[in-house]
């Protein structure tokens, strides 16, 4: 019996983990909105810079985090941390800087590079 839920949680999670990639059309949009950003790119990106560890993000494996806002749907927001109107060159920096947008943010700086906020936005754009 056991062994039959695990199969059956295994394959639940395998699928829900399929319905979240983006589309072709998504990519491409998220690709123009940011000026070349690469949304498979940027889900490796996210795990890298740890961002799964505080955000819960759909299409990230272990990405529950509960410090971080959610950050599904991140491309029908109108702020960016509450203040930054929600632009891809606002969302980049950020991702980048965000202590330089608001000062006493929890979200450390974490030596995101340009590319790589740039990839990170087009695979958050692509969240819905």
């Amino acid at each position: 019996m056991r062994a039959k839920l695990l199969i059956a949680s295994i394959a639940l999670t395998l699928l829900s983990t399929e319905c979240d990639r983006p589309t072709r059309t998504e990519v491409q949009r998220a690709a123009n909105l940011t000026g070349g950003g690469d949304a498979r790119s940027g889900q490796a990106e996210i795990r890298k810079y740890g961002c799964n560890t505080c955000h819960q993000i759909s299409g990230i494996a272990g990405a529950r985090g509960l410090i971080g806002p959610p950050l599904d749907g991140i491309a029908q927001r109108y702020y960016i941390a509450g203040e930054l109107p929600n632009t891809p060159g606002n969302l980049m920096l950020w991702i980048q800087h965000p202590r330089q947008v608001e000062a006493h943010t929890a979200m450390p700086d974490m030596g995101v590079t340009e590319q790589d906020s740039r990839d990170i936005a087009a695979y958050l754009y692509t969240l819905r």
